[in-house]
């Protein structure tokens, strides 16, 4: 179970950083950062971070595609997450 939080949360912390710099550039008018790029990294366990830059920093919240994703690959994420922890799985597989 550890292991599936680290990766959420490292995953997270680069989609939230993607979405800002992603800002930046719209805000500054330079070239940005591929919709689907953006997408497929929350659909990869980054749907946390991607909702709170979402939210956050207010950029794509206009798009429906990318609030109903990031919900739907947060519920998903959550689901996969009680799923290990209920099964144990991970449970006997040491850090190192």
């Amino acid at each position: 179970m550890i292991i599936y939080l680290i990766i959420i949360s490292l995953m997270s912390l680069l989609t939230y950083f993607s979405y800002s710099i992603d800002k930046r550039k719209s805000i500054r008018g330079k070239w940005r950062t591929k919709e689907k790029t953006l997408l497929m990294m929350s659909i990869l366990f980054g749907a946390l971070g991607g909702l709170i830059a979402m939210y956050s920093l207010r950029h794509k919240t206009k798009h429906w595609y990318f609030v109903v994703i990031n919900w739907i690959a947060l519920l998903l994420h959550l689901a996969v997450g009680y799923f290990i922890y209920t099964m144990g799985l991970f449970n006997s597989i040491p850090l190192l």
